[in-house]
């Protein structure tokens, strides 16, 4: 059994799409098509720079989704060629739009709206991630509760069985950072993000993207999709719009995700857009196989092989 997974933010690069779209006339009508659904240059932005105003959240998202699914549509492989979707926190919706819940104008413009919500919810300076490496869940979520002091902390990504994201309020985060080396995780690093997600702080975020999922048609996907906040399938558009939203929010279960499609049967995974899923995957499943197609010659080589 097959799954198809999307990264998130943090995957994107200058230059990302750029082969492609010299290479494919269909990446370069889906990355006109984002153009146009957001009014601005998002493919010369992607392809040039400045990397500053790329990993601005409002732009890295669209950005992202659009080189995965580029990606997937340059192979020509149909979605019913996996058994499963899946993508991490942004990813989702990229997973979605591969396996037809969206359309790429939608899917973009919803990620811009996120990205522009999300930012907004916080004032910069107020709140802060870390990745706490060599940590697991349960360490990391003892963690934030003895760093809370009365503040938000809260694990917001449970990544693989060694590295787990926490969230919240900036204080608390910091402290954070000493109380994860006592409890035995091996670094604790603060994050270069500009807001923090998947914590109870983005609620404003939340309540915008319930508005805008409320107006938008979902499809129910082609393939089923396991979702972040359930790490479990859904099929169903009305479920996938109430999921979104507690996304926002809610911890992105990626451990958990991987670990149950492996046990659903998925011995293949193939991350479209990035290279930073596989690694997680393989820590999670180690006999699962891993494909990462970023490239052109990543996509010969893997519709030589499905």
């Amino acid at each position: 059994m097959r799954a198809f997974i999307f990264p998130g933010q943090g995957s994107q690069a200058v230059g990302m799409g750029k082969a492609l779209a010299e290479a494919s006339n269909v990446a370069r009508e889906l990355f006109e098509e984002v153009d146009e659904a957001l009014g601005q240059n998002l493919a010369r932005l992607m392809a040039e720079g400045p990397i500053e105003d790329l990993t601005l959240t409002e732009n890295a998202q669209p950005a992202i989704m659009a080189n995965a699914v580029a990606t997937l549509r340059v192979s020509g492989i149909p979605i019913s060629k996996a058994d499963f979707v899946a993508g991490h926190s942004l990813g989702e919706y990229s997973a979605l739009c591969a396996a037809g819940s969206f359309d790429v104008a939608t899917t973009a413009r919803l990620l811009k709206l996120r990205g522009r919500a999300m930012q907004a919810a916080v004032p910069v300076g107020e709140g802060a991630m870390a990745a706490l490496l060599g940590a697991t869940l349960d360490v990391a979520q003892a963690v934030a509760a003895a760093a809370a002091e009365g503040e938000i902390c809260t694990v917001a990504n449970d990544n693989d069985p060694s590295q787990v994201v926490i969230s919240g309020h900036r204080g608390a985060v910091e402290r954070a950072l000493g109380i994860a080396k006592e409890m035995g995780a091996k670094r604790a690093v603060l994050l270069p993000v500009s807001a923090p997600f998947h914590s109870p702080l983005m609620e404003p975020a939340a309540r915008a993207m319930e508005q805008a999922l409320g107006e938008t048609a979902i499809a129910d996907p082609a393939v089923a999709l396991y979702a972040n906040v359930t790490a479990a399938p859904v099929r169903e558009g009305d479920e996938i719009r109430r999921l979104l939203v507690e996304q926002v929010t809610g911890m992105v279960r990626w451990r958990e995700s991987v670990a149950a499609m492996a046990e659903a049967g998925v011995d293949h995974f193939v991350e479209f857009g990035g290279k930073v899923l596989g690694p997680m995957v393989k820590r999670i499943a180690p006999d699962a196989r891993v494909t990462s197609v970023v490239s052109m010659d990543d996509v010969d080589a893997l519709v030589k092989e499905i």
